[in-house]
């Protein structure tokens, strides 16, 4: 399979296509067919080496995906042909700029039927961060404005 990698930090000329072995969802895991990936300031920080958070390259780069799953690990939560949508394993590499990314069921949901797959990829950290902001931080409850 394809996917997305980088060997040194940068700009965006140091990412480079590669060939890599697809991975097999394990126990509680999915395999999911990448159609979209977002980009998010995190992803530029990490390429750049501004926020060494994956430590020193190489590592495969992208967190947020949309697509469809191709194969079910057993007590996967979801089944062959679902469309899901999530950020696997941040803030560890997932590779999600690739054809396929093998992820635990739990970090993904299913994609709702009103998105396209490019638009459900941009969701993951932009949701989660305003849940955050929202609830964690100013625990805005229900009702208020």
């Amino acid at each position: 399979m394809r996917a997305v990698i980088q060997k040194s930090f940068g700009g965006p000329e140091v990412l480079e296509l590669a060939e890599r072995d697809k991975p097999a969802p394990l126990g509680g895991e999915v395999l999911v067919r990448v159609h979209a990936s977002g980009v998010n300031p995190v992803d530029v920080a990490v390429r750049s080496g501004d926020y060494r958070l994956l430590g020193e390259p190489p590592f495969g780069v992208g967190w947020d995906i949309s697509g469809v799953v191709e194969e079910a690990g057993p007590g996967a939560r979801f089944k062959v042909g679902d469309e899901v949508f999530g950020m696997p394993f941040f803030p560890r590499a997932a590779t999600g700029y690739a054809d396929y990314v093998a992820v635990p069921s739990r970090q993904v949901a299913r994609k709702p039927a009103t998105l396209d797959h490019v638009q459900a990829a941009a969701v993951p950290l932009a949701a989660l961060t305003a849940w955050q902001g929202l609830v964690d931080a100013a625990r805005v409850a229900e009702g208020q404005r």
